[in-house]
């Protein structure tokens, strides 16, 4: 097996824990050339990662379409041995069918499955992780069972944060896609006041959650302990912070992938989800807080924009300390 391309273009998550798979195959086949394909935005998770060689980007946002079909011609010139598709949509079953791979391999789920060499199961319901999952595709070229997922943040990613590590701190990521995937700002605001006595607070996110860390920045009235670092790091500056925290504090999203990835002690707030789905923490000291028996969780595979229900007591009945 000389060349290789893993196909992974759904969230900042899906393609952190699609790393294992990467480290795998390059452990399996030293000699190989393990190219990645990513949704752009997402391509500096892969940065330093001593596993990937090319990077190839998908634009979903500009000329969709258009974009599908240069990918097809540029990954067709590669000549790949092997395609691994880890995404369940139609996009990228589209560009594993039209590769030219000698080998196509994916989840059953995908739309384009029936042009594949081999398909896999992708279930929910049986209780493995998503890590699992990803690497039951490689088990026959003797791919371990479970991974941590693996970023390299690189010394300047380190000496970036640096600065905010001049005593004990914790960080935050309070935000999330879904409405019902994040903890009410409620409880970010007493997670903050009660944390804020025990060291610096760090409030981490993208430039789209600025506002929201900002809110409950002002609400939880310890601006001297507590800092808004949201839209200011970049992924991998924001995993090398996370690398020293003494613990860091997530919804079911990206960060807690973040976390997993520097095995960092990590807490974990699961509202309308569960981490029976197999997304939830891998670092040696992790923490899930969730409510229990409620009848209504889960209420859906991903989330929702508003509680079904208009109650929301998956996230305002979680004890969070």
């Amino acid at each position: 097996m000389q060349k290789i391309l893993i196909i992974q273009t759904a969230f900042l998550g899906d393609v952190i824990l699609a790393t294992p798979v990467l480290s795998e195959l390059k452990r399996i086949f030293p000699s190989s050339t393990v190219d990645f394909l990513v949704r752009k935005g997402n391509e500096g998770l892969l940065s330093n990662n001593p596993n990937c060689n090319t990077i190839f980007l998908f634009d979903k946002k500009n000329g969709k379409y258009k974009n599908i079909w240069n990918l097809i011609k540029n990954v067709r010139k590669e000549k790949y041995d092997l395609v691994i598709n880890l995404h369940r949509f139609g996009s990228s079953g589209i560009i594993t069918a039209f590769s030219g791979s000698k080998l196509k391999y994916g989840f059953k789920k995908n739309p384009f499955s029936f042009s594949y060499t081999k398909k896999f199961d992708h279930s929910l319901e049986n209780g493995k992780h998503e890590v699992e999952r990803n690497l039951s595709l490689i088990t026959e070229f003797g791919a371990i069972s479970k991974k941590r997922p693996e970023l390299y943040p690189s010394k300047e990613h380190f000496n970036n944060v640096e600065e905010y590590k001049i005593k004990d701190y914790f960080c935050m990521a309070p935000a999330s896609v879904w409405f019902t995937k994040q903890l009410p700002k409620e409880k970010w605001i007493e997670l903050v006041k009660y944390y804020s006595s025990k060291g610096i607070v760090y409030l981490l996110g993208g430039k789209e959650d600025i506002q929201l860390c900002e809110e409950i920045l002002s609400k939880s009235d310890v601006n001297d302990n507590c800092r808004n670092l949201a839209g200011k790091l970049n992924l991998l500056e924001s995993a090398a912070l996370i690398k020293d925290a003494k613990r860091t504090f997530v919804n079911d999203s990206g960060p807690l992938h973040l976390s997993s990835s520097m095995n960092a002690p990590v807490t974990a707030f699961f509202c309308s989800t569960v981490p029976a789905f197999g997304f939830g923490p891998l670092s040696d000291d992790s923490e899930i807080l969730q409510v229990e028996n409620l009848e209504c969780k889960p209420c859906g595979i991903h989330g929702h924009k508003d509680c079904p229900l208009g109650h929301f007591k998956c996230g305002y009945n979680i004890k969070t300390h």
